[in-house]
Protein backbone atom coordinates (compact mmCIF):
# COMPACT_ATOMS: atom_id res chain seq x y z
CA UNK A 1 0.00 0.00 0.00
CA UNK A 2 2.70 2.57 0.93
CA UNK A 3 4.66 2.01 -2.27
CA UNK A 4 1.50 2.28 -4.38
CA UNK A 5 0.42 5.62 -2.88
CA UNK A 6 3.99 6.92 -3.17
CA UNK A 7 4.21 5.84 -6.80
CA UNK A 8 0.84 7.39 -7.70
CA UNK A 9 1.58 10.71 -6.01
CA UNK A 10 5.14 10.78 -7.40
CA UNK A 11 3.88 10.10 -10.92
CA UNK A 12 1.40 12.97 -10.61
CA UNK A 13 4.27 15.49 -10.76
CA UNK A 14 5.39 14.49 -14.26
CA UNK A 15 2.44 15.06 -16.65
CA UNK A 16 2.30 18.85 -16.17
CA UNK A 17 5.98 19.69 -16.85
CA UNK A 18 5.99 17.18 -19.72
CA UNK A 19 2.88 18.84 -21.17
CA UNK A 20 4.44 22.30 -20.72
CA UNK A 21 7.62 21.15 -22.47
CA UNK A 22 5.72 19.50 -25.32
CA UNK A 23 3.58 22.60 -25.87
CA UNK A 24 6.50 24.98 -25.24
CA UNK A 25 3.91 26.93 -23.33
CA UNK A 26 2.40 27.41 -19.89
CA UNK A 27 -0.77 29.09 -21.12
CA UNK A 28 -3.94 27.91 -19.43
CA UNK A 29 -2.19 27.44 -16.09
CA UNK A 30 -1.26 29.74 -13.23
CA UNK A 31 2.22 30.09 -11.68
CA UNK A 32 0.61 30.49 -8.25
CA UNK A 33 -0.02 26.73 -8.06
CA UNK A 34 3.56 25.44 -8.48
CA UNK A 35 4.95 28.35 -6.47
CA UNK A 36 2.91 27.72 -3.33
CA UNK A 37 3.09 23.96 -3.96
CA UNK A 38 6.89 24.11 -3.72
CA UNK A 39 6.69 25.91 -0.38
CA UNK A 40 4.16 23.39 0.84
CA UNK A 41 6.33 20.41 0.01
CA UNK A 42 9.40 22.03 1.55
CA UNK A 43 7.45 22.22 4.80
CA UNK A 44 6.14 18.66 4.42
CA UNK A 45 9.65 17.37 3.72
CA UNK A 46 10.86 19.01 6.94
CA UNK A 47 8.02 17.31 8.81
CA UNK A 48 8.54 13.81 7.40
CA UNK A 49 12.33 14.01 7.69
CA UNK A 50 12.19 15.00 11.38
CA UNK A 51 9.46 12.49 12.23
CA UNK A 52 11.45 9.67 10.67
CA UNK A 53 15.08 10.55 11.40
CA UNK A 54 15.17 12.87 14.44
CA UNK A 55 15.67 10.96 17.74
CA UNK A 56 14.43 13.99 19.69
CA UNK A 57 11.19 14.34 17.74
CA UNK A 58 10.53 10.59 17.85
CA UNK A 59 11.16 10.56 21.61
CA UNK A 60 8.73 13.44 22.16
CA UNK A 61 6.18 11.72 19.91
CA UNK A 62 6.43 8.56 22.03
CA UNK A 63 5.88 10.59 25.21
CA UNK A 64 2.78 12.21 23.73
CA UNK A 65 1.44 8.91 22.32
CA UNK A 66 2.39 6.20 24.84
CA UNK A 67 -0.02 3.56 23.52
CA UNK A 68 1.27 3.96 19.94
CA UNK A 69 4.81 5.31 20.31
CA UNK A 70 5.88 4.60 16.74
CA UNK A 71 5.10 7.43 14.25
CA UNK A 72 3.22 6.32 11.13
CA UNK A 73 5.61 8.32 8.92
CA UNK A 74 7.49 5.89 6.69
CA UNK A 75 10.66 6.15 4.60
CA UNK A 76 8.47 6.28 1.48
CA UNK A 77 7.00 9.53 2.85
CA UNK A 78 10.48 11.06 3.11
CA UNK A 79 11.41 9.91 -0.40
CA UNK A 80 8.13 11.20 -1.81
CA UNK A 81 8.43 14.66 -0.25
CA UNK A 82 12.05 15.16 -1.37
CA UNK A 83 11.03 14.14 -4.89
CA UNK A 84 8.01 16.47 -4.71
CA UNK A 85 10.16 19.48 -3.79
CA UNK A 86 12.38 18.93 -6.85
CA UNK A 87 9.53 18.40 -9.33
CA UNK A 88 7.41 21.26 -7.95
CA UNK A 89 10.39 23.60 -8.21
CA UNK A 90 11.03 22.44 -11.77
CA UNK A 91 7.42 23.12 -12.77
CA UNK A 92 7.54 26.57 -11.19
CA UNK A 93 10.74 27.38 -13.07
CA UNK A 94 8.92 26.85 -16.37
CA UNK A 95 7.18 30.20 -15.85
CA UNK A 96 10.56 31.94 -16.07
CA UNK A 97 10.59 32.97 -19.72
CA UNK A 98 14.30 33.78 -19.70
CA UNK A 99 15.07 30.25 -18.55
CA UNK A 100 12.76 28.19 -20.76
CA UNK A 101 11.45 30.64 -23.38
CA UNK A 102 7.96 29.18 -23.18
CA UNK A 103 4.88 31.03 -24.39
CA UNK A 104 2.98 32.14 -21.34
CA UNK A 105 0.15 34.31 -20.17
CA UNK A 106 0.78 37.65 -18.49
CA UNK A 107 -0.09 36.08 -15.13
CA UNK A 108 2.32 36.32 -12.24
CA UNK A 109 2.15 34.86 -8.78
CA UNK A 110 -0.75 36.73 -7.22
CA UNK A 111 -0.32 39.23 -4.41
CA UNK A 112 -2.56 37.15 -2.16
CA UNK A 113 -0.39 34.07 -2.70
CA UNK A 114 2.78 36.07 -1.99
CA UNK A 115 1.21 37.50 1.18
CA UNK A 116 0.01 34.03 2.17
CA UNK A 117 3.49 32.54 1.66
CA UNK A 118 5.11 35.29 3.74
CA UNK A 119 2.47 34.77 6.45
CA UNK A 120 3.25 31.04 6.52
CA UNK A 121 6.96 31.68 6.99
CA UNK A 122 6.30 34.23 9.72
CA UNK A 123 3.99 31.74 11.45
CA UNK A 124 6.76 29.13 11.59
CA UNK A 125 9.20 31.71 12.96
CA UNK A 126 6.71 32.72 15.66
CA UNK A 127 6.17 29.10 16.78
CA UNK A 128 9.95 28.57 16.78
CA UNK A 129 10.35 31.58 19.07
CA UNK A 130 7.58 30.37 21.39
CA UNK A 131 9.07 26.88 21.74
CA UNK A 132 12.65 28.07 22.18
CA UNK A 133 11.67 30.68 24.79
CA UNK A 134 9.42 28.33 26.78
CA UNK A 135 10.54 27.46 30.35
CA UNK A 136 11.56 23.94 29.29
CA UNK A 137 13.17 25.16 26.04
CA UNK A 138 11.29 22.63 23.95
CA UNK A 139 11.95 19.59 26.13
CA UNK A 140 9.13 17.49 27.60
CA UNK A 141 8.87 14.58 30.02
CA UNK A 142 6.25 11.95 30.79
CA UNK A 143 5.23 14.05 33.80
CA UNK A 144 4.47 17.08 31.63
CA UNK A 145 3.77 15.85 28.07
CA UNK A 146 1.59 18.85 27.27
CA UNK A 147 4.35 21.45 27.59
CA UNK A 148 5.62 23.29 24.55
CA UNK A 149 7.97 20.98 22.64
CA UNK A 150 9.91 20.91 19.39
CA UNK A 151 7.35 18.33 18.30
CA UNK A 152 4.80 21.16 18.31
CA UNK A 153 6.95 23.07 15.84
CA UNK A 154 7.06 20.02 13.57
CA UNK A 155 3.30 19.64 13.87
CA UNK A 156 2.97 23.32 13.01
CA UNK A 157 5.06 22.82 9.89
CA UNK A 158 2.88 19.87 8.88
CA UNK A 159 -0.33 21.85 9.39
CA UNK A 160 1.24 24.55 7.24
CA UNK A 161 1.31 22.02 4.42
CA UNK A 162 -2.36 21.22 5.04
CA UNK A 163 -3.33 24.90 4.84
CA UNK A 164 -1.24 25.38 1.69
CA UNK A 165 -2.94 22.37 0.11
CA UNK A 166 -6.33 23.98 0.69
CA UNK A 167 -5.17 27.27 -0.83
CA UNK A 168 -2.95 26.04 -3.68
CA UNK A 169 -5.70 24.53 -5.82
CA UNK A 170 -7.90 27.62 -5.76
CA UNK A 171 -5.98 29.78 -8.31
CA UNK A 172 -6.04 27.00 -10.93
CA UNK A 173 -9.69 26.19 -10.30
CA UNK A 174 -10.46 29.90 -10.77
CA UNK A 175 -8.30 30.06 -13.92
CA UNK A 176 -10.17 27.11 -15.41
CA UNK A 177 -13.44 28.83 -14.47
CA UNK A 178 -12.52 32.15 -16.10
CA UNK A 179 -11.26 30.44 -19.27
CA UNK A 180 -14.16 27.96 -19.22
CA UNK A 181 -11.54 25.41 -20.27
CA UNK A 182 -8.93 23.05 -18.81
CA UNK A 183 -6.63 23.23 -21.83
CA UNK A 184 -3.02 23.35 -20.67
CA UNK A 185 -3.88 21.77 -17.31
CA UNK A 186 -2.83 18.11 -17.31
CA UNK A 187 -5.70 15.88 -16.26
CA UNK A 188 -3.29 12.95 -15.98
CA UNK A 189 -1.66 14.56 -12.95
CA UNK A 190 -5.09 14.88 -11.33
CA UNK A 191 -5.95 11.22 -11.98
CA UNK A 192 -2.67 10.12 -10.38
CA UNK A 193 -3.11 12.67 -7.58
CA UNK A 194 -6.57 11.43 -6.57
CA UNK A 195 -5.35 7.82 -6.68
CA UNK A 196 -2.45 8.76 -4.41
CA UNK A 197 -4.86 10.50 -2.04
CA UNK A 198 -7.11 7.45 -1.76
CA UNK A 199 -4.18 5.10 -1.20
CA UNK A 200 -2.57 7.45 1.32
CA UNK A 201 -5.72 7.65 3.47
CA UNK A 202 -6.09 3.88 3.20
CA UNK A 203 -2.46 3.45 4.32
CA UNK A 204 -2.93 5.53 7.49
CA UNK A 205 -6.13 3.66 8.36
CA UNK A 206 -4.52 0.28 7.66
CA UNK A 207 -1.49 1.12 9.82
CA UNK A 208 -3.84 1.97 12.69
CA UNK A 209 -5.81 -1.26 12.24
CA UNK A 210 -2.61 -3.32 12.22
CA UNK A 211 -1.63 -1.58 15.46
CA UNK A 212 -4.62 -3.22 17.11
CA UNK A 213 -7.22 -0.70 16.10
CA UNK A 214 -5.41 2.11 17.91
CA UNK A 215 -6.37 5.32 16.09
CA UNK A 216 -3.54 7.31 17.64
CA UNK A 217 -1.79 6.45 14.39
CA UNK A 218 -4.26 8.82 12.71
CA UNK A 219 -4.30 11.48 15.41
CA UNK A 220 -0.51 11.25 15.65
CA UNK A 221 -0.10 11.87 11.92
CA UNK A 222 -3.02 14.23 11.19
CA UNK A 223 -1.27 15.98 8.31
CA UNK A 224 -1.06 12.89 6.12
CA UNK A 225 -4.66 11.91 6.84
CA UNK A 226 -5.93 15.44 6.15
CA UNK A 227 -3.82 15.87 3.00
CA UNK A 228 -5.25 12.72 1.46
CA UNK A 229 -8.84 13.80 2.09
CA UNK A 230 -8.32 17.40 0.94
CA UNK A 231 -6.63 16.16 -2.23
CA UNK A 232 -9.60 13.92 -3.05
CA UNK A 233 -12.08 16.80 -2.65
CA UNK A 234 -10.21 19.31 -4.83
CA UNK A 235 -9.30 16.72 -7.46
CA UNK A 236 -13.00 15.92 -7.74
CA UNK A 237 -13.58 19.56 -8.74
CA UNK A 238 -10.86 19.37 -11.41
CA UNK A 239 -12.34 16.15 -12.77
CA UNK A 240 -15.76 17.78 -13.00
CA UNK A 241 -14.27 20.78 -14.81
CA UNK A 242 -12.44 18.60 -17.31
CA UNK A 243 -14.94 15.82 -17.97
CA UNK A 244 -18.22 17.62 -17.42
CA UNK A 245 -18.41 21.41 -17.18
CA UNK A 246 -15.83 22.43 -19.82
CA UNK A 247 -15.36 19.21 -21.77
CA UNK A 248 -16.32 20.78 -25.11
CA UNK A 249 -14.18 23.92 -24.70
CA UNK A 250 -10.70 23.76 -26.19
CA UNK A 251 -8.10 26.52 -26.38
CA UNK A 252 -4.94 26.44 -28.57
CA UNK A 253 -2.57 23.94 -26.94
CA UNK A 254 0.78 24.81 -28.51
CA UNK A 255 2.64 27.98 -29.26
CA UNK A 256 2.14 27.29 -32.99
CA UNK A 257 -1.60 26.90 -32.53
CA UNK A 258 -1.69 30.09 -30.46
CA UNK A 259 0.16 31.93 -33.23
CA UNK A 260 -2.19 30.57 -35.90
CA UNK A 261 -5.21 31.43 -33.78
CA UNK A 262 -3.91 34.96 -33.29
CA UNK A 263 -3.24 35.22 -37.01
CA UNK A 264 -6.76 34.12 -37.84
CA UNK A 265 -8.18 36.68 -35.43
CA UNK A 266 -5.98 39.43 -36.90
CA UNK A 267 -7.01 38.58 -40.46
CA UNK A 268 -10.63 38.48 -39.37
CA UNK A 269 -10.26 41.89 -37.73
CA UNK A 270 -8.69 43.31 -40.91
CA UNK A 271 -11.50 41.94 -43.07
CA UNK A 272 -14.10 43.48 -40.80
CA UNK A 273 -12.26 46.81 -40.88
CA UNK A 274 -12.14 46.66 -44.70
CA UNK A 275 -15.86 45.90 -44.84
CA UNK A 276 -16.58 48.85 -42.56
CA UNK A 277 -14.41 51.18 -44.64
CA UNK A 278 -15.98 49.88 -47.87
Amino acid sequence: MPSRSTFAWSFSFYPQPILNFRRRSTTGTTPSFPFINTLGFISYFAYTYCMYFSPLIRQQYAIRNPTAPEPTVRINDVVFTSHAVILSGLTWSMYLKRLWGFTQTSQRVGRFIWAFAIGCILGVLIVTFIVSSSPNHGAITARDPGAWAWLDLIYGVSFLKVIITIVKYCPQIYTNYTLKSTTGWSIEQILADVLGGVLSVAQVCLDSLLAGGNWEGVTGNPAKFALGNITIVFDAVFLMQHYWWYRHNRLPETAAETSKDSGRRSRGDRRRETEVVG
